[in-house]
């Protein structure tokens, strides 16, 4: 039997086995039927006492090492393969395995030929490592994309991370290595082992990952998605309606870390503690949505999220993967939308990562002018290789599929649209055309918005694009990029501007103030003023101020009164709706001590009033797109600081007259012009006592005069308070 079985060896396919060096380990290891039996092989490096026990009659066979490296075999009378384990003398014990080779694989020639071309907007159900039942067997299906690797092993605490033990099987054409390891489970921390051609040797997290180890360890972990039970049907029923452009829309952008802060001596809240208290707040101040910063797994807290290394993978800062489906599940039960901030322009160099993770340039371009960013020394995705736009697309898919997520803010489009984004000459490479316009990154955008509306037809996709690239929001179909909204950029940039001047020397940047009108319509815009703005020395809003500080709170509330009466949907950070004083820092949590004192509480009530403004009063979010939802009445008085408009309902059946005085004059007795006779009820001012001003309001109703103003045959005279923003009511006489 001996001989027979030493004619039956593969000598070259064991050395590749022993040396690490198969690619198609299925050929050598494994059982399968042969002239006279069945041959079953096995490689346990180190070890020197192996034997098959057949399950059905629990015998015993003797493996004969055919390499010292730990290389055995033994051939078994029978013409069908048993089912067995192998039994394995370690440290004196005896333990046993179910051979991995003997299980099918579970990648499709479907799979690979739509993930070679892209469109396996679900490749994430494939690729990564998966809990699954094999026959009777439990498991852990593992399967990656690395074409030009010599060998790819999976290794991990379940076999002593060594990575000869379990090498993975390559599918040729689509360069997909895949295996099924029995025994493997939920919470089993795991990496690739990859070897190249040149021998070199080293280990990758999963780029499919579902879980990763906390920072700074950077292992993968295996976890399963399909045990969580959602309890949000009602929401993503009314989802739909909800999210229509002519519904409110008013963001709270989060930093998960330093909006929660434990109490004892953990480093963070997990996400269903968050979940509870950020819920009840925003419920509290009446904000529709959270934005969060990104949560996909990343190795450094500095980053915010920016720097993503695990994209399919909620970082485990704030618990697992069931954790963070809860904290979702808890913001929909509780009516409020969920938008992840997405970052597929860039991806960090961590030797860990995506970064040469094949050896070569496979998620990113080889040629430096390409592959790396100018500005953050980050690597830049390749957007023309299918198999890099399939990863980020199915990506986004993934967080709306198995997160419920309600919206997509994109982080960074402008650098992903130009070629030559923060080069200089001579260090970017131009397109077929010879321009500087980035077309397969276009191509990627609209590929993935249109696939995204005809799956996930209620998911928001929100651009930040900050150049004046044409049709962002535009139809795909008509060659835009197909987003739903864009942050307005030019807004947040001007008006931030035109506040830090002293209001003497406002009225020479008067069209700072009101220049956003100009192409207001051009696009879906959403009015930002985000965590960028408060950071870096930049200081708070509250900071940013001139003035005194009475006159630094009133400015800031005339600021966020309108921010919420100019056209377009609103985002603001957290932290700027109390007047923190101090500029955000992710090491620490916000000052919510600051609400114990009357000026920050006036100022939240202020705020909180003022979102609830906004929700009650269609003519503010109706026609936000639409040119017949604003009118100006005056935004000629640069000399006065003073900006007067109309907003309008659907119907036109309902409007609202906003005064806005950004100078730091009183007005007892202000004329302006109203679009029709009738009664005027003041139903706002950011001037009111219970807001921490001066309480230059009007409790009275104006009735309107046939008196000519702002080239309008009837107007009312009002009490404009200095640095404020008031909003009346029109009523008929």
């Amino acid at each position: 039997m001996a001989d027979k079985l030493y004619d039956l060896m593969d000598w070259a396919g064991i050395e590749a086995i022993v040396y690490s060096e198969e690619d198609h380990p299925r050929r050598i290891l494994g059982p399968r039927l042969v002239k006279g039996g069945v041959l079953i092989q096995c490689f346990f490096p180190g070890r020197e006492k192996v034997m098959v026990k057949t399950l059905k009659d629990q015998k015993k066979y003797p493996m004969t090492m055919e390499d010292e490296a730990g290389f055995f075999a033994v051939l078994l009378a029978g013409k069908e393969i048993p089912d067995y384990v192998f039994v394995v003398q370690e440290e004196g014990k005896y333990k046993e395995y179910k051979d991995p080779y003997r299980f099918p694989g579970r990648i499709t020639k479907e799979d690979e030929v739509q993930f070679a071309h892209g469109i396996g907007y679900h490749i994430y159900e494939k690729l990564g490592a998966h809990p699954v039942r094999s026959g009777h067997t439990n498991g852990v299906h593992f399967a990656v994309w690395a074409p030009n690797a010599l060998r790819v092993s999976v290794a991990g605490d379940f076999n002593n991370w060594d990575g000869r033990m379990h090498p993975m099987e390559k599918h040729e054409e689509s360069g997909i290595f895949e295996l099924f390891i029995p025994q493997v489970k939920p919470g089993d921390i795991y990496k690739y082992e990859i070897k190249l051609r040149d021998g070199l040797t080293y280990l990758k997290a999963d780029p499919f990952a579902n879980a990763a180890q906390l920072r700074p360890d950077t292992a993968s972990v295996v976890a399963n998605l399909k045990r969580y039970r959602w309890q949000d049907r009602e929401w993503m029923r009314a989802r739909k309606n909800v999210q229509k452009e002519d519904r409110p829309m008013y963001i709270y952008e989060v930093h998960l870390g330093s909006f929660c802060r434990p109490q004892d001596d953990r480093p963070f809240c997990n996400y269903r503690e968050i979940a509870v208290k950020l819920a009840e707040y925003v419920k509290e101040m009446g904000y529709t949505h959270v934005e969060l910063m990104p949560v996909m797994e990343h190795p450094l807290d500095e980053s915010w999220g920016y720097q993503v290394t695990g994209y399919y993978a909620p970082t485990s800062r704030y618990g697992t993967p069931e954790d963070f489906m809860a904290f979702v599940d808890h913001m929909h039960r509780e009516g409020i939308g969920v938008i992840l901030d997405w970052v597929p322009a860039h991806f960090p160099k961590d030797d860990f990562g995506l970064s040469s993770f094949d050896g070569t340039g496979l998620f990113e371009h080889q040629d430096p002018r390409q592959g790396i960013h100018p500005h953050w020394g980050t690597k830049i995705f390749n957007y023309g290789r299918p198999q890099v736009s399939n990863f980020l697309i199915a990506n986004a898919m993934f967080w709306a599929d198995k997160y419920h997520v309600d919206g997509i803010r994109m982080d960074a489009v402008a650098s992903m649209l130009y070629l030559d984004y923060g080069r200089r000459d001579g260090e970017w490479v131009a397109n077929i055309y010879g321009g500087n316009e980035n077309l397969e990154a276009v191509e990627f955008l609209k590929h993935l918005n249109s696939m995204m509306k005809k799956m996930y037809p209620d998911v928001l996709m929100i651009a930040e694009e900050s150049t004046a690239w044409p049709m962002v929001t535009g139809d795909v179909k008509k060659d835009g990029l197909g987003f739903d909204y864009k942050w307005n950029m030019g807004w947040m940039n001007d008006f931030l501007g035109y506040l830090q001047y002293d209001p003497v020397f406002r009225g020479a940047h008067h069209n700072e103030l009101t220049f956003s009108m100009i192409y207001a319509y051009s696009e879906k815009f959403l009015l930002s003023l985000s965590h960028d703005e408060f950071v870096h020395e930049k200081g708070s809003m509250i900071q940013k101020m001139p003035g005194d500080e009475e006159q630094k709170y009133a400015n800031m509330r005339a600021a966020l009164a309108y921010m919420i009466s100019h056209p377009g949907k609103k985002l603001l950070f957290m932290g700027q709706d109390f007047a923190q004083e101090q500029e955000w820092s992710e090491a620490r949590g916000l000052d919510w001590e600051l609400l114990e004192e009357e000026k920050h509480h006036k100022f939240w009530q202020f705020m909180k009033d003022a979102v609830h403004l906004y929700k009650s009063q269609p003519a503010l979010y109706e026609q936000d797109f639409d040119p017949e939802g604003f009118e100006w009445i005056n935004a000629m008085e640069w000399e006065k600081n003073i900006l007067s408009f109309l907003r309008t309902d659907k119907k036109g059946e309902h409007q609202l007259l906003i005064v806005c005085n950004f100078s730091a004059l009183p007005y007892e007795e202000y004329r302006v012009g109203v679009p029709r006779a009738g009664k005027y009820k003041e139903i706002f001012n950011s001037d009111a006592k219970t807001y921490g001003g001066s309480g230059m309001v009007n409790p009275r109703v104006k009735s309107s005069r046939t008196v000519e103003c702002d080239d309008r045959e009837h107007s009312i005279k009002i009490k404009l308070a200095p640095l404020s923003v008031s909003v009346f009511e029109y009523r008929k006489g």
